[in-house]
């Protein structure tokens, strides 16, 4: 049987789903690691069975299987040539709590957050937390041992693991749990699988003499954060082996097993009390990473609850992402490091206590030069700066990148400062800069050498210095893997750190659980070379790809897709904010997130024989969800912005195998709708009878259920008022295709606000954005209309008379692609930093005093506001929640949303409504829907407001309405 037939007839055999295409295998052949080995398939087990089938299937067909969860594999854990098996999709179930006794059930795929979030009403909390909290799952933070920010008060993963139900490599289903002596050797007498690995277990590790050769050559016990090799070291702590009253528990060793010993169904974890209430963090500021490693030790003797270190490189990076630079709020100055330390306690009073003598250590210390203090979200601010730092390294410009494979080593904190020493003098002798950052108080921190492993030279130097950094971490009896686990990275260096005879134990009790070596081989032992199966081939040619778009900011769109380096960011659900990604969100399908569009493309711009190395079928499905919303430019860490991605492949797709007419009436919707314009009234009536409106849906490929936007009189048309005498301000108001066609009294109410407010406004409605032939991959058609507006208004706007638009989605054109495509690209640049969003101008004109509460009613009203996708993106929503306060009895609240699913004609056609309306129903429309009779639901993107009325029926109102209509 051919492996084709014998794939297929697996498939037909699952519930679940499974793959073996080019696509899914690209996409699943990365990490968030260095590597990429394409795998044999992708599945997506739906339930116990179906694992029992790959576990059958991997011992027939001499494969393997590859265990994966999501957000916690930066040293190569989920790669490999076998079969993945991405449990995320449907292992993510809470099976039980015990609130007496403080445990948890869960499957494996349960995000880490999402069950604190369910614990919290019990008071109880999962205590270890990885910078990836938000979309990392259960079962990866097991088979990593993860610990994160967290582990200096609650410990490790392993500490919280109390039972694993587990399917073996003979397909059979066993749980490890706690066991006391006597049920112990029961488990010995078992002539079964299980049993076997028992007895190996016992036999290997009894010998005192082996005893003594585990304690003295893995890492000492101090270091709470060690992950190197299996944990047999904590075997012996048992009663088994010891003296001790401690129950054997094989957990032990499966946690930071990496997924190569079982594969985990079920897991049962010790929970904590929520920690206290009150919490405080001091941000100290260093001028060297020296003085900061000094004073670690010191500050640790209090009881803080995070002791998190961050350096310049990563410090400056945060000036370039919008979503840090309003996290980095704090700092004072160019601090060379930082440390952050938090403080908890249940009253405010003993806080202060602990604060004040804090703080009394850092006075004699005398090491850092500011220490500013943090309260309420500041803290969550602060934290969720050092969680980007993995993100934000994506960020340095160019082939160089800061490369996880030194990164996760540990050393007791009393060797810290030492250590760190010593690590500076070797990167120095490699005239490397490296970076420093993450979990100061618990001895690890995250260093990372400066390489481009494209080139060979920088390969050979990838091994050189992850094997003197091994042999440095052996000299202070240290753990290679702190957290990160060993994968690929580090696994060759288990036997240095360990010895070669703990090494061969290590290789014993693998044969045991797994003779056949299809649980995810490769790693921990018989690994493969760390220096191989890298994601770039060393020394090939970049190939040379011409765009309209101008991504010359990123060196190339080759490397703005390469700016992913695929920590998952993307895969975080709505109940943890933000936008990004809406279609993953709605599918939970990898191929649906921002990486893997960056991923796919990555790949087939480097792997193409093609002249068009964009024209793949493949990619334009990896693209087809994307709404291009452009969460990814402001919330990924990384930075990459997959909308002009996606733009830029429409282009290049489109033009090898046409535009098909759908896609090209929508791109010149304008010019349609301007037409109708003429005659609103008889097209509005003609497009609501069934008929006319069910023929052109058919024609147009839109979705039955979508309703057609009615058409306006532009406002070209409307009696215009005398200019304003004596102005505060002369403004362009830039009344662009949609508001002018579809809402121009939006327009006319923005004139009229302004008018009376003092304002002498220039209406410009001969123009046009370009976003719908943006959207749909018109790049020449968009470009054109770029330059043409540039040339337009280049001796109009600047700091004198400034542009101002309604529609985000158009105005933030000038912000955003108009520097990508217009060829004046210092006019373009000059323009762009003199437009704005009309909330945006009214925000500042506040600020400035020339627009009063008093001007408006003192009438009680209560509003719920969404923003467009776009202002979150490119501007912030906090203008329009202003500019709506400006009544004083207005009471408002932002709702957080999401993206509103429609993004323009994507929520119109017939492939993507469900999808559409899908992502609407997770935040906007139950809120909607929520909101009291009263309650007056305001959004400022023209889109968002048709997609409400679909949704809800209800009718949202533009911002600007409500403020004209509150004007005295």
């Amino acid at each position: 049987m051919s492996q084709i037939t014998a794939l297929q007839l697996l498939k037909s055999k699952l519930k679940g789903e499974f793959y073996f295409d080019d696509l899914m295998l690209k996409l699943y052949a990365t990490d968030a690691s260095v590597y990429r080995m394409l795998p044999t398939a992708v599945a997506l087990p739906k339930d116990v069975n179906d694992i029992k089938l790959l576990v059958d299937f991997a011992r027939v067909n001499n494969t393997s299987l590859i265990p994966r969860t999501a957000g916690t594999s930066l040293a190569g854990q989920v790669v490999g040539t076998g079969i993945v098996v991405d449990v995320s999709k449907y292992f993510t179930k809470i099976l039980n709590i015990d609130e007496t006794k403080k445990t948890v059930t869960v499957q494996p795929g349960v995000v880490r957050d999402e069950l604190n979030n369910y614990l919290k009403p019990f008071g109880l909390f999962f205590g270890p937390n990885t910078s990836t909290s938000n979309r990392c799952m259960i079962g990866g933070m097991v088979g990593n041992n993860s610990s994160g920010t967290t582990s200096i008060q609650y410990g490790v993963t392993r500490d919280k693991v109390l039972s694993l139900k587990t399917i073996l490599s003979d397909g059979t289903e066993v749980e490890f749990s706690s066991l006391t002596k006597e049920k112990f050797e029961k488990k010995l007498a078992l002539e079964t699988l299980e049993g076997k690995i028992y007895k190996t277990v016992y036999e290997e590790l009894k010998p005192k003499a082996v005893q003594k050769q585990i304690k003295d050559n893995f890492p000492r016990p101090e270091i709470h954060r060690r992950n190197t090799g299996y944990a047999i070291d904590q075997l012996l702590k048992s009663e088994i082996f010891s003296t001790s009253s401690l129950a054997f528990n094989m957990c032990q060793l499966l946690s930071g097993s990496e997924g190569t010993l079982a594969f985990t169904t079920e897991i049962t974890l010790q929970l904590d009390e929520l920690p206290p209430l009150k919490s405080a963090m001091v941000a100290l500021h260093f001028k060297s990473v020296e003085n900061c490693m000094k004073a670690v030790k010191p500050l640790m003797q209090h009881n803080l609850h995070t002791c998190e270190m961050m350096d310049d490189t990563i410090l400056n990076l945060t000036k370039h992402n919008k979503m840090q630079q309003e996290n980095r709020s704090f700092i004072e100055g160019n601090p060379v490091a930082i440390l952050m330390c938090e403080l908890r306690a249940d009253s405010e009073k003993t806080l202060q206590v602990e604060v004040d003598a804090f703080l009394e250590s850092v006075s004699k210390l005398n090491l850092s030069y500011a220490a500013p203090m943090l309260r309420g979200n500041e803290i969550n601010k602060a934290l969720e700066l050092r969680k980007a730092g993995l993100g934000l390294l994506g960020n340095i410009v160019g082939d160089k990148k800061a490369v996880a494979c030194i990164e996760d080593t540990a050393v007791v904190l009393e060797d810290l400062d030492q250590y760190i020493s010593e690590f500076t003098t070797l990167m120095n002798s490699y005239n490397q800069k490296a970076v420093y950052y993450a979990h100061a108080g618990a001895g690890e921190l995250h260093l990372r050498p400066i390489l481009d492993l494209k080139q060979s030279d920088d390969v050979e130097l990838f091994r050189k210095i992850t094997t003197d950094v091994a042999h440095l971490v052996k000299k202070y009896q240290g753990s290679m893997s702190g957290e990160h686990g060993d994968g690929i990275v580090r696994a060759e260096f288990i036997p240095l750190i360990i010895g070669e005879e703990n090494y061969q134990i290590l290789k014993r009790i693998k044969l045991a659980f797994d003779p056949q070596n299809i649980f995810n081989p490769g790693k921990i032992v018989d690994a493969f070379p760390m220096d191989k199966n890298l994601r770039y081939q060393s020394d090939s040619i970049a190939p040379k790809i011409e765009t309209v778009l101008d991504f010359s900011a990123s060196q190339g769109i080759l490397r703005e897709a390469e700016k992913c380096n695929g920590s998952g960011d993307c895969r975080k659900l709505p109940e943890f904010g933000g936008t990004m990604c809406p279609s993953y969100r709605a599918t939970r399908n990898e191929k649906d997130t921002t990486r893997a569009r960056a991923n796919a493309l990555r790949e087939y711009l480097t792997h193409s024989e093609k002249a068009n190395k964009f024209n793949y079928k493949e990619l334009k499905d990896v693209f087809d969800l994307c709404l291009s919303c452009k969460a990814c430019a402001s919330e990924c860490p990384s930075s990459v912005d997959v909308a002009s991605l996606k733009a830029e492949f429409q282009y290049q797709y489109q033009k090898a195998n046409g535009f098909k007419f759908k896609n090209r009436f929508f791109a010149n919707s304008t010019k349609y709708n301007k037409i109708a314009s003429q005659i609103p009234g008889f097209y509005n009536a003609l497009f609501q009878t069934k008929f006319v409106s069910g023929f052109m849906k058919i024609v147009l490929g839109i979705h039955s259920k979508r309703s057609f936007p009615k058409i306006t009189k532009p406002i070209d048309v409307i009696k215009k008022k005398p200019d304003v005498l004596n102005p505060i301000k002369t403004v362009y108001l830039f009344v662009d295709e949609f508001i002018n066609y579809l809402e121009s009294d939006i327009a006319k109410d923005t004139k009229v606000l302004l008018d009376l407010l003092g304002y002498k406004v220039h209406i410009i409605s001969c123009l046009e954005s370009g976003r719908s032939f943006l959207s749909k991959g018109f790049l020449d058609e968009a470009k054109t209309i770029a330059n043409t507006n540039i040339a337009y208004f280049k001796h109009i706007v600047n700091e004198d008379f400034v542009l101002v638009g309604i529609e985000p989605s158009a105005i933030l054109t000038f912000r955003d692609e108009y520097l990508k495509l217009a060829d004046d690209k210092v006019t373009a640049n000059s323009i762009a930093s003199h437009t704005f969003l009309i909330e945006e101008f009214i925000q500042k004109e506040i600020e400035l005093g020339n627009i009063k509460s008093e001007q408006f009613t003192d009438e009680a009203k209560t509003i719920k506001f969404h923003g467009h996708c776009h202002q979150k993106a490119l501007a912030n929503q906090k203008s329009s929640f202003d500019i709506l306060n400006l009544p004083k009895n207005y009471k408002v609240s932002i709702i957080p949303s999401g993206c509103c699913g429609m993004a323009g004609s994507f929520g119109y056609e017939k492939a993507h409504y469900e999808v559409s309306m899908q992502i609407g129903e997770q935040t906007l429309f139950p809120a909607v829907r929520k909101a009291s009779e009263a309650t007056i639901i305001s959004a400022n993107g023209t889109s968002c407001r048709h997609q409400i009325k679909d949704g809800t029926g209800e009718i949202a109102k533009h911002p600007i309405t409500m403020l004209r209509e509150a004007l005295l």
